[in-house]
Order: structure tokens, then C-alpha cells, then sequence
């Protein structure tokens, strides 16, 4: 071991070009993200000032070239500011979309337990969805059942999904 070396001079080092590098790299990557988003999921990151007229104006430019000069400076702008807020309000919008893929399958796979399994598996739908209409969903649970046994198109299953989903949203 060095006898020069010391742990605590590491802690007085400024960061390395590599790692002023990486991290102008990752904010320029958040605001191409940014930019991709649409109208929607823009609205919800916290912009506002120059950094907002740029990435609107990156929003709009067709040009290879010019967006790839308009994306450097965001990321100049970014590196200026503090970018807290952005990112937690992108990963909130990222995590949301996962959570609502999450949602989607879940629902996928009641529709499909009800479509096998058949009426009989309506009780469970009714546990997780005590507002659900019990009737009206053992009449399309039957009804995609016969559709199932005559090879016809899954018309009630999709209706089942297209329920499912308006139960899970209230």
C-alpha cells in the first residue's frame, strides 16, 4: 500500500471529466425524454422559464441536425439548474405507466379466469368489486362461453375487459 495515499484526499477531489461526462449525458437523455413525451404527460413536468421555450422549440424542429444542437442545449440548461423536481415529476409519470401496465394485466387475467372457468369465478370478481353488477356479468361470462364453444368472435370477452375496466376505475 501507498504510504502517500489517503482515503479522505479522495472525498477533496472535484468529480472526474468522465464522470462531468456521464452526468451531462444523463440530463441531455432527460431531456430527450422530455421532449418525446406526449401533450398530456408534457403538461406535467414542472417547467418553466428558457428551459421550457427550449424544449418547446426542440418539440417542433424537424431537422436532424437542428434537434440534435437544440437537445445539447437543454442539456446545457439542465446542467444549470436544479433538475430535483423534473426528475421526480418524469419517474412519478414513468411509474405511473408501469403501474397502469400492472393494472391492465390484472385485469386481462380476471377476464380470462372468467371466460374459463365460467360463471362460478364470478364471486371472486364480485370480492375485489363489491359495486359490480352480478347479473350482468354471469350474462356475459355465459355468453363468452358459448362464443368460446361455437368459435365465434370473443365480442363478450372483450365486453368483460371493457366492465372490468370501468369497475376498476371507480
Amino acid at each position: 500500500m501507498n504510504q502517500w495515499y489517503n482515503d479522505e484526499d479522495d472525498q477533496d477531489l472535484p468529480p472526474s471529466k468522465s464522470q462531468l461526462k456521464r452526468e451531462m449525458h444523463a440530463l441531455q437523455q432527460l431531456g430527450s425524454k422530455i421532449v418525446k413525451l406526449s401533450i398530456g404527460q408534457y403538461a406535467t413536468i414542472p417547467l418553466e422559464g428558457i428551459l421550457k421555450e427550449a424544449i418547446d422549440t426542440a418539440r417542433r424542429i424537424k431537422s436532424r441536425e437542428g434537434l440534435r444542437r437544440q437537445m445539447q442545449f437543454i442539456g446545457k440548461l439542465l446542467r444549470e439548474m436544479d433538475t430535483a423536481p423534473i426528475e421526480q415529476a418524469f419517474s412519478e409519470l414513468e411509474s405511473g405507466r408501469v403501474n397502469a401496465a400492472i393494472r391492465f394485466q390484472e385485469l386481462e387475467q380476471w377476464r380470462d379466469r372468467l371466460v374459463q372457468e365460467g360463471p362460478n369465478s364470478v364471486e371472486g370478481v364480485l370480492e375485489q368489486y363489491p359495486q359490480a353488477d352480478r347479473q350482468h356479468l354471469r350474462q356475459l361470462v355465459l355468453q363468452a362461453g358459448k362464443e368460446q364453444k361455437t368459435n365465434k368472435p370473443p365480442a363478450a370477452a372483450r365486453k368483460i375487459f371493457k366492465y372490468l375496466r370501468e369497475l376498476d376505475k371507480q
